[in-house]
């Protein structure tokens, strides 16, 4: 794979790592143990995700976060207790990613991965922070299993097709931004919403 492609993945990755950190490691490991991502010689280092001790510890983090998210204000503070898991996690998958003979490239990867996943992070707690302020419990429920299929399916698709993972990360990069500036908006107009507006000055 060309600098572009590793990056695009490293970056994919990463940022998925924000919105499902267990689901990540779980589907990596499994796919390896399936032979269904053949990964190239300088991925070798992500064989560790294989290992039955490390699958089954994700195995138990991704049910727990799998029910927990669907739960309303539960996700909420799930999500605040992974404020610092997620983006660990995250730097260290995009490290395990680039090629480790460049210690500059390991640098940038594990600054980028571990920004990546904590801008993934923010954006998902802040919608469902915003989900959480509707009524119905419905929302929560289809809200959170769309990111279980979309962090599955956009993973594998990072791994089997490298160069496609650049876009994917792009995608998912204006995806995260977007989330953050309506929850943005959204809670501002929460917070606002009942309060006295101030009257016009007098001439």
């Amino acid at each position: 794979m060309g600098i572009m492609e590793i990056i695009g993945l490293a970056g994919s990755v990463s940022l998925l790592a924000g919105w499902r950190l267990y689901l990540c490691v779980l589907a990596t490991g499994l796919a390896m143990r399936l032979g269904a991502i053949p990964l190239p010689d300088h991925l070798a280092s992500l064989d560790v995700l294989a290992n039955p001790w490390v699958m089954g510890i994700a195995a138990i983090g991704a049910l727990a976060e799998f029910f927990a998210d669907k739960v309303v204000w539960l996700d909420s503070v799930w999500d605040t207790i992974h404020t610092l898991v997620r983006p660990v996690g995250g730097a260290l998958l995009a490290l395990a990613i680039v090629d480790p003979a460049d210690p500059a490239m390991q640098v940038i990867a594990f600054l980028l991965g571990g920004g990546g996943a904590l801008l993934a992070h923010g954006g998902k707690a802040s919608a469902r922070a915003v989900v959480n302020t509707s009524p119905e419990p419905v929302s929560n429920v289809a809200v959170s299993t769309m990111e279980d299929v979309a962090t599955a399916g956009l993973l594998y698709l990072a791994y089997e097709y490298p160069v496609a993972a650049g876009i994917i990360a792009l995608v998912l990069l204006a995806l995260v931004i977007w989330l953050l500036i309506v929850a943005r908006r959204v809670i501002r107009r929460i917070f606002s919403f009942g309060k006295p507006r101030q009257p016009p000055p007098s001439a």
